[in-house]
Order: C-alpha cells, then structure tokens, then sequence
C-alpha cells in the first residue's frame, strides 16, 4: 500500500484549517453572548469551550505520551494524527456530556453573572 505524500499533506492542511475554524466559532461563540443570550445559547457556549479545553489538554497528554521512537516515518505519523485528533475531539465532547457537568454548571453560572442574564 504506497501513501502519497501530497494526500497526506493535504489531510494535515484540513486538520489545521478545521482546528482553526473550531478555534474562530468558540471564540464567535463566545463574542455572541450577551445580557440577551438564552440560557441554552450559554450553556451550549460553556459546553463547546469545556470540550475544546479538554480537547487541548488529552491532545497535550498525547504528545507526552509518544516518544521520538515510536513516532517512526513521518506519513504514517501524520496520517495518525489526523484520525486521532478527530478520535480526541470525539471523546473530549463525549467526557464534558457524561462527565464533566459540575465544571460546565460552574462556567455557566460565572457567565450568567458576569453578563447579568437572568
């Protein structure tokens, strides 16, 4: 099985330019609440920066984890990446649904308070 590098490169480039778009919609997200915002629009806001937060941090504990060695020949590796990152944005949304409510209780709160929506 022979993988092209051009693929692969072009699979690293949506991985970049969709990491970067989840970046710009949590930040809109975030730049949309308002004294007027729901309390769904807030807390949906609280759970999509919660996600992405433990996102970043199992993709840190990844990085950690692997050592140069095991790395190995730089297609594959950045084939894994790709289908990783989407594997760790898939458990990170599933740990803040079934886990992680009391932080998201406790974000949405400090908002509320902080844009005084009742």
């Amino acid at each position: 099985m022979s993988v092209s590098f051009d693929a692969i490169s072009s699979m690293a480039d949506v991985a970049r330019n969709n990491a970067a778009a989840n970046t710009s919609e949590l930040k809109s997200s975030l730049g949309n609440i308002s004294s007027d915002s729901t309390d769904e629009e807030l807390m949906q806001v609280c759970k999509d920066f919660e996600s992405y937060f433990v996102e970043e941090v199992l993709k840190e504990v990844k990085e950690n984890m692997l050592s140069e060695e095991e790395e190995g020949d730089s297609a594959l590796s950045t084939l894994t990446d790709f289908h990783m990152d989407s594997v760790i944005e898939m458990v990170a949304d599933q740990v803040v649904d079934e886990v992680a409510t009391s932080f998201t209780q406790q974000l949405y709160e400090q908002m509320k308070r902080n844009y005084n929506i009742s």
